[in-house]
Order: structure tokens, then C-alpha cells, then sequence
């Protein structure tokens, strides 16, 4: 279904952990993590349309769930109530970030409604109650309302900005969903990696993901790509997967290393962003 003409766009971006090291786990259960997340330029569109009725209208839900199941509605339900605005909105979303692919979609496209229906239906919410309302929706929201690149605590709700030099990436996702709540129940998933004592992006090299050995283990089809980026590189997974990456210094080295991985297999050469794109959008 095509936006209506007068919905505006607004971008939501992927994201890459370039590294994701479990440093432990709270009482409740969640593991403790210390990430580097870094903004790309694969960005899904986000279209609204606000209405002066109160409806919440998502056309579209990503992967065929009830509209109210999706992250994109529930976070304007969730400014709209926290806010007591009379206002509604109407949503399109179109899908570029492949779902469930560690990359934060649905997360960016939460993140990306909070931000802009703040703006549109002039609610003026802080960003530390977005920050709250985010987290509420889920872990990665919080960095995408965050705005840049940054280092990340707890169960990724502690964030400090840190610059990442930039780079272009190589972005492939093997067709196949990996369960997040699986790959943090796995026995043999590592819990106990020493925090970064100076975080930077220097001294957090060499980059690595504790999530990668078990999906590796445990998915054959991120491990044949995972294999197939070995030729070209040091490939990384993405959070808890199924996209994997490699880091190249220029765009031009990857395109020619995508240019080289089979057709049949999704690929992106990106380029890593320094803020969000929506920043100079919303600037007054």
C-alpha cells in the first residue's frame, strides 16, 4: 500500500555491533553487555500522516503481525498515552533492514516514530522520557533515539558518544532468523568477558561478538557465509545475527569484494554514518 501524498518520510538506519562482548548478568536474568554500535546508511522509510481523531493507523506491520504487536505502533500508542496527546497518526513503513537480522529494524523504525511524532504532533517530551519510553519497547531503541555512534552498557540502555573513524561495510544476511532468546539460553555462550577499562575504538580492537561462535555452531547457513566472507577479510556478525559484515577502508574495496559473493546470496555495500540522519530533519 503507497503512502498517502500529503504523509512525510522520515529515515529509520541499521545498525552494526562493531564489537559485543556479555561482561555478566543481572539478578532478573538479562545478560550485562558492553557494545560499540555504529550507525549505516541502509535506512527502512518511515511515512506518517497525523490525524486529529486519536487513531493509531499502522498499514503495513512488518511481517504479518497484528498491527498492535508492532514496535512502530506500539511507540506512538506509547507517546501518545504518555504525553496525553489527542492527536493520531497514520504509518507506512518500507522495509529495507532484512528482520531479524541483528541490525535493529524494528528498533530504528520505533526510534524513528518517537522522534519525528514528538516533532510533528508538538508533544515537546524530553529525551530522557523518550529514552525510558524507548527502552520500554525495547533494548536498541535507546541508541537509535541517542542520535550517534556510541558506546553501550548495561543491557544497552548506558550510552556515551564515541566516534568511529569512517569506514564502508559489506553487509550480507544469510535467509535465515536467528532466535535471540535461544543464543542467550545456549550453554556454551560466553558470559564472562573482562570490561573494556578505557572504551574507545582503539583499545577495544580486536573487535569480536560473544554471540558469534554459538550461532556459528548452531546455524549452518550463517556459517557457510560467515566461511565465504573468511575469503575476502575478517567478517563479524551483527548482534545476535544473521547478518554478517566486513569492514573496508573505502567504498570502492566494497564494492568489488560484494561484487564477488554470489548472486543468490543478500548483500549491501553501506556506508557507516557519524549521526542519525534524522538529526538535521528535526533541527529547529
Amino acid at each position: 500500500m503507497s503512502p498517502h501524498p500529503a504523509a512525510r518520510a522520515f529515515p529509520a538506519p541499521a545498525k552494526l555491533n562493531l564489537s559485543l562482548r556479555i561482561t555478566g548478568r543481572r539478578p532478573d536474568g538479562y545478560h550485562l553487555l558492553e557494545s560499540l554500535f555504529c550507525l549505516i546508511d541502509l535506512c527502512d522509510t518511515v511515512w506518517l500522516l497525523p490525524r486529529s481523531d486519536g487513531q493509531i493507523i499502522l498499514h503495513n506491520p512488518a511481517g504479518g503481525i497484528p498491527p498492535e504487536q508492532d514496535l512502530s505502533y506500539r511507540a506512538a500508542r506509547a507517546l501518545q498515552q504518555f504525553s496525553g496527546s489527542p492527536q493520531g497518526v497514520e504509518i507506512w513503513l518500507n522495509k529495507r533492514i532484512p528482520s531479524g537480522g541483528g541490525l535493529g529494524g524494528g528498533s530504528s523504525d520505533a526510534a524513528t516514530v518517537l522522534l519525528a511524532l514528538n516533532h510533528l504532533w508538538r508533544t515537546a517530551v524530553p529525551p530522557e522520557q523518550l529514552h525510558t519510553l524507548g527502552l520500554a519497547l525495547g533494548a536498541d531503541v535507546p541508541f537509535f533515539l541517542f542520535g550517534q555512534n556510541a558506546f553501550a552498557q548495561g543491557i544497552g540502555e548506558i550510552l556515551r558518544p564515541m566516534a568511529v573513524p569512517e569506514q564502508w561495510y559489506v553487509v550480507v544476511h544469510p535467509h535465515t532468523h536467528v532466535s535471540t532468546p535461544k543464543i542467550f539460553a545456549h550453554p556454551d555462550l560466553t558470559r564472562n568477558s573482562p570490561p573494556c577499562p578505557n572504551p574507545s575504538f582503539e583499545q577495544l580492537q580486536p573487535f569480536r561478538n560473544d554471540m558469534q561462535a554459538v550461532v556459528l555452531a548452531e546455524y549452518p547457513s550463517v556459517a557457510a557465509a560467515f566461511r565465504l566472507l573468511q575469503n575476502h577479510g575478517r567478517p563479524q556478525m551483527s548482534g545476535s545475527g544473521a547478518c554478517l559484515f566486513l569492514a573496508c577502508a573505502t567504498q570502492s574495496e566494497a564494492e568489488h569484494i560484494r561484487s564477488r559473493l554470489p548472486e543468490n546470496l543478500a548483500s549491501w555495500c553501506v556506508r557507516g554514518l557519524s549521526r542519525h540522519p534524522l538529526s538535521a530533519m528535526l533541527c529547529p
